[in-house]
């Protein structure tokens, strides 16, 4: 066979093994999650460190947010007359997309990289192995509660997200004129309905899947050396951003058809 064709039958043949892995994987953590063996203690300790490694760059960046937006569309509404229209213009932009996507896709670099290589040393070290052979199930002790952590954190860290990158906004809009806070909200919050906030926390709880399902999936898999650890952390972020993506595509093609 010619070294073009073998390349190709060696890559397709990982690919699948890669597929059944992963539905291997899925299968595993859906059978557990509803077993009686619900480590609560570990889901709390999780449920901390994902909020406490994350928000403080998420204020940093969702007032940034905020103030690049406004700054950037107050230019062409003054042109048209249009400068009330700002504040609902920014606060649909930020809740609708801008506030779950950048949230996400900062918890996937803190988050993911971070479940990729503790998972990922674990295994390296043969703490894993350990548990398997001492009959404690891994799966209910350290991905069960990281995955489930990561779904209930991302909704909350990116309403905090949104309140944060409106305030930014606020500030930006006062460094050209003078609004109150009060008038702001009104003018914002008046342009905001239903349906711009419901589909954009509900995906969320799906970017906080994502993100730890990717997350502990390459820790957990993780090869042996010290090198796959660092390799396992990487992974994790790369896969977990474009899975980010295509899910937020997906969300917008359904939202736009309600």
């Amino acid at each position: 066979m010619p070294p073009f064709f073998s390349l190709i039958k060696e890559k397709s043949t990982l690919f699948f093994i890669d597929i059944a892995n992963v539905l291997e994987y899925l299968k595993t953590v859906l059978r557990n999650l509803f077993t009686k063996t619900f480590e609560f203690q570990e889901f709390l300790k999780q449920c901390y460190q994902i909020g406490n490694k994350s928000v403080g760059l998420i204020s940093i960046t969702g007032i940034i947010v905020g103030l690049v937006l406004t700054i950037q569309s107050r230019p062409p509404l003054v042109e048209f007359g249009a400068v009330a229209m700002l504040p609902g213009m920014v606060a649909i932009s930020i809740i609708r997309e801008m506030g779950p996507v950048i949230t996400a896709l900062i918890c996937a670099g803190k988050i993911g990289s971070s479940m990729g290589a503790e998972l990922g040393s674990m295994r390296v070290t043969e703490q894993i192995d350990a548990m398997e052979v001492s009959n404690t199930n891994p799966i209910n002790f350290l991905i069960i509660p990281r995955v489930l952590a990561a779904t209930v954190m991302i909704p909350i860290l990116t309403l905090y997200a949104d309140a944060i990158g409106i305030f930014g906004s606020w500030l930006g809009i006062n460094l050209k004129d003078s609004v109150s806070l009060e008038l702001f909200l009104n003018q914002a919050f008046s342009q905001v309905e239903f349906i711009d906030i419901i589909p954009a926390i509900i995906k969320t709880f799906f970017f906080g899947a994502v993100i730890g399902l990717v997350g502990c999936y390459k820790g957990y898999n993780a090869g042996s050396g010290t090198a796959s650890v660092g390799i396992a952390a990487n992974s994790a972020v790369v896969t977990a951003s474009l899975l980010l993506i295509i899910v937020d595509l997906i969300a917008v093609q359904i939202t736009d058809l309600l």
